[in-house]
């Protein structure tokens, strides 16, 4: 691949890090806009209802740890994958729940999970693959938090006033999917990763030969 090619491609996966981190925090904070809907529809408190938020920042701090850790064995890619699939079967499973546990489980500790491997990951992708405009293109990734309130929940809103609350988290959830798992498809490992592993074989081949 040539150069200005590379170049190029580092743009589509900051692109693809904006998008992940954009659904997947907005999905967290879009409960906010369900609380109220829920409630009332539901018969649940405000507060157990609320409870799924708490849960979800505790699983995410908990979960980036681990999704980090794949992410260096195995790649961002399978990571990000997992957690998109994951993030639309906790929209879709929580759209189905009956019984408090079941909501504060499937939304508040699958989607807390899930966006977990969304940040990380892509921030120290982003960052491989660009090199001159580093600063800027981890900014782009972390700008997806920024606008996914102005995003995620207005969608919410608008799908919850047209039919009602179950009905709007299962189509985010499954707008989720048709969103980033496509995307993920999109990342790749920075050429510099590439070219690290390669040179840390060579001492290997060189001394097999020699043996």
């Amino acid at each position: 691949m040539s150069k200005p090619s590379s170049l190029d491609y580092g743009w589509v996966v900051v692109a693809a890090g904006a998008l992940m981190t954009c659904v997947g925090f907005g999905t967290m904070l879009s409960l906010a806009v369900f609380l109220q809907p829920i409630s009332e529809a539901m018969g649940w408190s405000r507060a157990g209802v609320s409870a799924a938020a708490t849960l979800d920042f505790l699983c995410m701090g908990v979960a980036a740890f681990l999704w980090g850790t794949l992410s260096d064995r195995f790649g961002t890619r399978i990571v990000v994958l997992a957690g998109s699939l994951l993030l639309g079967l906790g929209l879709v499973t929580a759209s189905q729940a009956t019984t408090l546990w079941q909501f504060q489980l499937f939304f508040g500790v699958l989607i807390g999970i899930a966006a977990g491997s969304f940040y990380a990951p892509m921030m120290a992708l982003a960052s491989a693959w660009i090199e001159k405009n580093r600063s800027l293109a981890v900014a782009l990734v972390s700008a997806g938090m920024g606008v996914s309130p102005v995003t995620i929940a207005p969608t919410a809103s608008w799908l919850i006033t047209a039919y009602d609350w179950r009905t709007a988290m299962l189509v985010i959830g499954i707008a989720a999917w048709v969103l980033l798992i496509p995307a993920c498809f999109l990342v790749r490992p920075a050429p510099a990763a590439a070219g690290n592993r390669n040179a840390d074989a060579a001492p290997n081949v060189e001394l097999t030969a020699a043996q």
